[in-house]
């Protein structure tokens, strides 16, 4: 089969991995122009072009696929099918409809929940036991069309963001993998999504960082996993922002005022809104490099009774 990759993040090379190394011809990819990074602002490619180059595949960065652009490419390249993984842009319905298995997407969730674009996070910051991978039938909706493939695994009480995407990458390059042998043995039973379950999330902003300690000691945690590496969760310290990276539950009941510190000895525990606790396991102060609570409590020790926010 002819197949045609469009990818752009490093949860998508996975997949494009597991392409190259089947049977199917790889006829092009097609990922986001190179971007300025860091404060030297220096042009960067993406992660899928990156591994693209390293196998000698043609790649393709158009600004738009819109005006029969994309068709144009596609008409080249002459696909009997386009995998989508967080390509980040929407593909118009002439696209849609060349080539002739349409396009298919790999989501890292199992829709109809979290349609949208960031899935793993809002599946962290809301507690779910339960995630997993949809391969669906591309449509002109935003993960509106047919379900034909579930992965799915279990998402434990600490795991983060980050670890998730390296879980659900290989989970969903095993998905796609088998997704397009049942579409050449003609075993393919899509399944329309279910609207009534739907829920859709945005990408996230660096105002969601605030840690609101009169939520739920679960709540707080699940904020710090989730947003865990980026935009980070964070509260603030006599003034200053303390960024937390990580943190676990406590069985430790407190009857505090919510962000008040209920023990600094060596550790750090929080007490919470619903009179719950966590431990901090990892900050980084405004200005300082990341460090172990132990480790910075030694040199910036912070009084029993401190209220965080």
């Amino acid at each position: 089969m002819r197949i045609v990759f469009m990818g752009t993040p490093d949860f998508s090379v996975e997949c494009l991995k597991a392409l190259v190394a089947s049977e199917h011809e790889i006829v092009g990819v097609f990922c986001q122009p190179d971007k300025p990074v860091g404060r030297k602002q220096i042009l960067t490619p993406p992660d899928v072009k990156v591994e693209a180059i390293k196998h000698g595949l043609k790649v393709f960065q158009p600004v738009s696929l819109r005006s029969g652009k994309g068709v144009e490419i596609l008409q080249e390249l002459k696909p009997d099918l386009v995998v989508v993984v967080a390509y980040g842009k929407i593909l118009p319905d002439d696209f849609l409809a060349f080539p002739k298995y349409g396009c298919i997407n790999v989501h890292a969730s199992i829709l109809p929940k979290y349609r949208g674009a960031s899935p793993i996070h809002y599946a962290v910051l809301n507690g779910d036991r339960i995630t997993g991978v949809t391969v669906q039938q591309m449509d002109s909706g935003i993960d509106t069309g047919d379900i034909l493939n579930i992965k799915e695994c279990e998402i434990g009480i600490n795991d983060t963001t980050e670890y998730m995407y390296e879980v659900l990458a290989p989970l969903g390059a095993e998905a796609l993998t088998e997704t397009i042998k049942m579409i050449e043995n003609g075993s393919l039973k899509p399944v329309r999504q279910n609207e009534s379950e739907a829920t859709h999330v945005g990408l996230l902003t660096k105002e969601m960082s605030g840690i609101d300690w009169t939520a739920s000691a679960f709540s707080v945690h699940n904020k710090i996993r989730g947003l865990y590496s980026w935009p980070g969760a964070s509260t603030k310290l006599n003034g200053k922002t303390l960024k937390i990276h990580s943190s676990v539950l406590c069985d430790i009941k407190g009857n505090n005022i919510p962000g008040e510190i209920i023990d600094s000895n060596g550790r750090l525990l929080v007490c919470c809104g619903d009179n719950n606790t966590i431990e901090i396991k990892s900050v980084q102060l405004e200005g300082k490099k990341r460090m172990d609570t132990a480790v910075f409590l030694n040199g910036y020790p912070i009084p029993k009774g401190t209220v965080l926010g």
